[in-house]
């Protein structure tokens, strides 16, 4: 029934009362909860913003206070003063580019070989790739760092990006993508004599943004993030990443943590990572729900 022609509810239609009181409580609940899982996410952000513009003697006043006064630049002004922050902020975005955008191209071209070309041993070979998903990497943090220590990349650019240029959740998130389009395109496309590559590159990338774009977004916050590796390769100045550098900024157990540095270094953390999803939130969540549907 096309809702356009519904016939208007009278004015004296028999409406109870409890019923709307239920409807009405329900849906105040709602948004009671909606609001207060609201308040619990933004809270540790709010504070961390705080923090950092707070002066040193404020941060641990009594009773603490969210709004700061007076509001200074000096945890910012500090941070830059103990770390080389504008190379370090370099390294991060710059290792972090890199990565996603060989995350992408990689993960693109196994997805499009699992998913459309035909050949012998494909599922196979695809779940035992999937399978690596369940080794934690902790683990490989080791065997990774023998390697590269054997191919003399420590303390270099590619000991931070070639190991992450090989992602199977990009791969089967891609793969996911590609499977939910119709064959139509290919078929066309051969017939005007295009060849694999070209229909990929010209006709399956550009139907796939969402999905690339929410593996742009999970593989930059990823490398941006990465902590554990990059202490374990990547030590000298030239090449240290934003949040090893931070780590300097914790204090052993005699001294005292400079919070309002590390919490501005939080911030400069942060913002990259908001602007990428401010810019991608569209496509991420078109991603996600189209990629997620069909198994």
């Amino acid at each position: 029934m096309n809702p356009s022609k519904a016939l208007p509810i009278p004015a004296d239609a028999n409406v109870k009362p409890k019923s709307v009181a239920r409807i009405s409580l329900r849906r105040g609940l709602l948004y009671a909860v909606m609001v207060g899982l609201v308040l619990l996410m933004v809270t540790p952000f709010a504070w961390m913003l705080s923090t950092s513009l707070k002066a040193q003697q404020y941060i641990l006043e009594t009773p603490p206070r969210l709004f700061p006064s007076p509001i200074t630049l000096e945890s910012y002004t500090g941070l830059a003063e103990r770390i080389d922050l504008a190379r370090v902020v370099f390294n991060s975005a710059f290792v972090a580019a890199a990565t996603t955008v060989g995350q992408i191209i990689i993960s693109a071209m196994a997805a499009y070989a699992f998913a459309r070309l035909q050949w012998r041993g494909r599922n196979i070979v695809f779940m035992l790739y999937l399978a690596t998903m369940m080794v934690p990497s902790v683990v490989m943090v080791i065997p990774q760092f023998i390697l590269i220590r054997q191919l003399g990349w420590v303390n270099t650019y590619a000991a931070l990006i070639v190991p992450s240029l090989f992602n199977a959740f990009g791969t089967f998130l891609l793969r996911q993508s590609f499977l939910g389009l119709p064959k139509d395109f290919e078929e066309a496309a051969f017939v005007d004599g295009a060849n694999p590559f070209t229909i990929f590159w010209r006709i399956m990338l550009p139907l796939n943004l969402p999905a690339i774009a929410t593996l742009v977004v999970l593989s930059f916050m990823g490398s941006w993030n990465s902590y554990l590796f990059p202490l374990f390769v990547a030590r000298k100045e030239e090449v240290i990443t934003l949040p090893v550098a931070l780590g300097v900024l914790q204090a052993g157990p005699r001294a005292l943590t400079e919070w309002n540095l590390v919490m501005a270094g939080a911030v400069i953390t942060v913002l990259p990572i908001l602007i990428v999803y401010l810019f991608a939130q569209k496509w991420f969540i078109q991603g996600i729900v189209s990629s997620g549907i069909k198994g």
